[in-house]
């Protein structure tokens, strides 16, 4: 029962739940960034340059062997377009989250600043020991009586 308890305790530890929205939100993120490169980015750049359709661009190897209708071996193809696109979702999603961290850095760094400038606020002093205050009220009489 000790194991189920401690892995409870675990799971509901703000750093790991945390981390489980982020890794959500994250494929999300990369979800919308493969669309926009893919539907968006890729064909106006393939137009750009002349109609290309950049998941279209290979490079054939070897073609394939066809002996009587049907293939007995395959073609080896490089499909460097297909790359291409990928390497353009990886440059989006590293520039965004380049962009988010120096945002979240800069904020933070504002925040400590602002803690760093505002004047502290003096400490109220500790009470007396009953004792300092007797003694101290002795004190005061004995210079009263002079």
């Amino acid at each position: 029962m000790g194991f189920l308890k401690e892995f409870k305790e675990f799971a509901m530890k703000g750093n790991v739940l945390d981390m489980a929205v982020g890794v959500i939100i994250g494929g999300a993120f990369g979800k919308i960034v493969s669309s926009m490169v893919n539907d968006i980015l890729m064909p106006a750049i393939g137009g750009l340059i002349g109609n290309v359709n950049f998941t279209e661009l290979t490079a054939v190897l070897r073609e394939a062997v066809v002996e009587e209708g049907a293939v007995v071996k395959e073609a080896v193809v490089l499909h460097y377009g297909n790359f291409i696109q990928v390497t353009v979702d990886f440059i989006i999603i590293a520039l965004s989250i380049f962009v988010m961290i120096k945002a979240i850095n800069k904020a933070a760094n504002l925040r400590k600043k602002e803690k760093e400038a505002a004047p502290a606020e003096p400490e109220a002093p500790a009470p007396k020991p009953d004792d300092v205050v007797l003694l101290e009220e002795i004190r005061d009489l004995l210079k009263a009586k002079k």
